[in-house]
């Protein structure tokens, strides 16, 4: 047998174990994206709790895939991702309390908006889209405080590093950069920072329209869905189990709504360790607005609250001003109708001009 005929034979013979392999892998691959999670993910006891929290929650009818993609959905980068999974599996080293890291993150935030567009487009025209270089490289606020780890407390909760390894130098002369420039569009807080994907919930549902009485009275407000990420222990408490806060004026305690959404916002929008009303980022309601929780006023996701005046004003406030004509912007120093704490006695300077 001459070299050339050897050559065609152990080609086609390599040929014959490169299409086995193709198939053979085709077919395990299918397989393993259209089985039930119980046949694939669940069977790694790493991943079975979080398969069986997802099968109580609102998203019960999505596969896995759907938001933590395949093995192949983002080329070599989630083949490697998978791989390392498997890799660690059979070290058996400790995975037991699995993690999605940043990137991982944020791709699964990626596959959230295919399904929630609106909520989207809301939280890229508000405040809470801001980008890691929006914050941390913002010359104004480094110049005024110092960056330190509790920054990322709330902007940031996500990242894998502190902030010493994150931004150079940590004083107040600057400039600033980051140690990593691929940072710099991450979002700061992201759909994950006050939403938890496996969490116990029901999908909304049609009301019984035979009773039209008990559409409104016996509809359910879900927030199961609503948490705040802790950053130190990497866990996420839902928004019902957190705290009402306690807030004080000097020696006075301010009422504080009760509202189970407005208790997550004031994990960050927090005042000082003496809980003095507005102090640090505090916001909480206080004179004519007193008792009202934030999302008397705010869109949950754009913070828009342009449109909540008209919902009193003039028709049930005392004043009959024209509130969208005044100043009361909480972000300038200098107005005078800050609207989180507006009093009666900013227009009216004395008593007897309210008594008329």
């Amino acid at each position: 047998m001459n070299k050339k005929t050897l050559l065609h034979k152990s080609l086609l013979v390599l040929s014959v174990i490169i299409l086995f392999f193709l198939i053979g892998f085709g077919s395990f691959y299918s397989y393993w994206n259209s089985a039930p999670a119980s046949k694939t993910c669940a069977s790694c006891h790493e991943i079975e709790n979080s398969v069986n929290i997802l099968a109580q929650s609102t998203h019960r009818t999505l596969t896995c895939k759907e938001c933590h993609g395949t093995a192949l959905s983002n080329g070599l980068h989630s083949l490697n991702e998978k791989s390392m999974m498997v890799f660690n599996h059979a070290k058996n080293e400790n995975t037991e309390d699995i993690r999605l890291n940043e990137p991982q993150m944020l791709e699964v935030m990626n596959n959230c908006t295919r399904c929630h567009k609106i909520e989207q487009s809301k939280w890229l025209s508000g405040g809470h889209s801001a980008k890691y270089k929006d914050i941390f490289l913002n010359e104004k606020h480094n110049k005024t405080e110092q960056l330190n780890f509790d920054c990322l407390r709330c902007h940031g909760m996500f990242a894998d590093v502190d902030i010493d390894e994150l931004v150079e130098p940590l004083d107040i002369k600057g400039p600033w950069k980051f140690k990593d420039s691929a940072v710099a569009n991450n979002p700061t807080i992201p759909c994950l920072a006050c939403h938890q994907i496996h969490n116990e919930g029901s999908p909304y549902k049609s009301p019984e329209y035979s009773n039209p009485q008990d559409i409104f009275y016996k509809r359910k407000h879900s927030v199961s869905n609503v948490s705040y990420y802790n950053r130190h222990d990497k866990t996420k408490i839902m928004a019902e189990n957190l705290p009402t806060l306690k807030l004080w004026e000097n020696e006075r305690q301010v009422k504080v709504s009760d509202d189970i959404l407005m208790r997550n916002c004031i994990q960050c929008h927090a005042p000082n360790g003496k809980h003095q009303a507005g102090t640090s980022d505090d916001r909480t309601p206080r004179g004519v607005h007193e008792g009202l929780s934030c999302m008397a006023c705010h869109d949950v996701h754009s913070n828009d609250a342009r449109q909540s005046c008209i919902k009193c004003h003039p028709a049930i406030s005392h004043c009959k001003l024209d509130v969208k004509t005044m100043n009361t912007s909480f972000a300038d120093p200098k107005s005078p109708n800050n609207i989180h704490w507006v009093a009666c006695t900013n227009c009216h300077k004395d008593a007897k001009t309210l008594k008329k």
